[in-house]
């Protein structure tokens, strides 16, 4: 396990550091893993079913079949863009998921590295710094993305 948390730090560091232009004469914005072709929506959306709609809800609404009986209510992740001045808060969402155990949500927010196990993918920044990543949260992450309003 902290072998995976090394590798989920040196990947969130390597997207921290990370812009992309989107055009000339516009802001740089953060790079996600779907602008560096490095998930797979399809299979993110498997794992959002099996983990994450019991909460937040089929289309990452927040109104999912549990959210009425939770003391907080789960995010609407199908607004992170529009509560991040319109970009996708990649890195975000990648240490939200991947836990870190009672920082959000008052601990209600399951820690899902350990079921984020399996293979790892080199996942080259725009930077150029190649780290080792969970091939299934980068997939997770570009679903979350692909639900964005």
């Amino acid at each position: 396990m902290r072998a995976n948390s090394i590798i989920l730090g040196a990947a969130l560091v390597g997207l921290a550091g990370c812009g992309l232009f989107v055009g000339p004469g516009k802001a740089p914005r953060q790079a996600t893993p779907s602008d560096l072709g490095a998930g797979d929506a399809a299979a993110g959306a498997v794992i959002y079913q099996s983990y994450c709609a019991v909460c937040h809800g089929s289309e990452g609404r927040g109104d999912g079949p549990l959210a009425a009986e939770l003391p907080v209510v789960p995010a609407d992740l199908a607004a992170l863009s529009l509560g991040n001045g319109g970009v996708f808060p990649a890195e975000r969402a990648m240490t939200q998921i991947f836990g870190y155990p009672g920082k959000y949500h008052r601990g209600l927010m399951p820690e899902f590295g350990p079921m984020l196990d399996g293979p790892v993918v080199e996942w080259t920044t725009p930077s150029g710094e190649t780290t080792l990543t969970p091939k299934a949260l980068l997939d997770l992450v570009v679903y979350v993305e692909s639900l964005q309003v």
